[in-house]
């Protein structure tokens, strides 16, 4: 008989198991699927490309947000990370995969970056390995990939690594969009998939990141390929503050 459920976590990981195995992008056993993923860098990925979030860069520029200490989730090759060590971030970076993790690091060597990188689940690392608070924290494509049970752990990943008046910004699948879902939280227990990632509204946004202040809330633009950075209009630019 199984009568182990004691804890939120005993809860969660309840959850985590009603989805099948090749639906898992989000817990330490994900590291083979995305290894496959980022193992051919050769692909026609747009964020592949050594280029930062066009979003990022827009409150860089505006001096929405400045330099300080920075994490990146979900950092992938190390786009964005390199971006934010450029311009005098002191950064941690971390990613389920090694093969993304290893790209990541030749890519900072070729800059002559310094950013700490470090492979394995955010919400494990956290308190340990990612502790104290950041000034940033910032999301292109992972918070998307979870499933709805699991905002708990991400809204407490914040609580505990963001610095009072901290900013969060994140970049996630639009609604009524190719790209993510819009079906209802629900609907991905009832088939154990994610259907590609959970996409969102700015409604529900706002909802899931109440406890914080909305600085901006947009589509991305469009950027060109030759344009320095990256960006989808079928993605949502959000860049909230914690109040101090």
């Amino acid at each position: 008989m199984d009568r182990n459920i004691r804890t939120v976590e005993d809860v969660l990981r309840l959850l985590d198991d009603l989805f099948t195995p090749q639906a898992d992008r989000w817990t330490s056993g994900a590291a083979d699927w995305w290894d496959t993923f980022y193992g051919d860098r050769s692909r026609a990925v747009p964020f592949f490309v050594a280029k930062p979030d066009e979003s990022l860069a827009s409150y860089l520029d505006r001096g929405l947000i400045t330099p300080g200490r920075a994490l990146d989730l979900g950092c992938g090759p190390g786009r964005n990370a390199l971006y934010l060590d450029s311009l005098g971030f002191q950064v941690d970076a971390v990613d389920l995969s090694p093969t993304a993790i290893g790209w990541a690091e030749e890519r900072a060597r070729e800059a002559g970056a310094r950013v700490r990188f470090l492979q394995g689940n955010a919400f494990a690392l956290a308190g340990t390995e990612l502790s104290g608070g950041y000034d940033l924290i910032h999301d292109s494509g992972c918070f998307h990939h979870l499933p709805p049970h699991r905002r708990i752990s991400y809204l407490s990943l914040l609580d505990q690594l963001l610095a009072p008046g901290g900013h969060f910004a994140l970049t996630c699948f639009t609604d009524g969009e190719a790209g993510g879902s819009d079906l209802p939280d629900a609907a991905f227990y009832r088939d154990a998939r994610l259907h590609g990632g959970l996409a969102y509204s700015p409604q529900a946004l706002r909802r899931i990141f109440s406890d914080l202040t909305e600085v901006e809330l947009r589509r991305m633009r469009d950027e060109p390929p030759e344009s320095a950075y990256f960006g989808e209009p079928f993605l949502w630019a959000a860049l909230f503050r914690r109040d101090a």
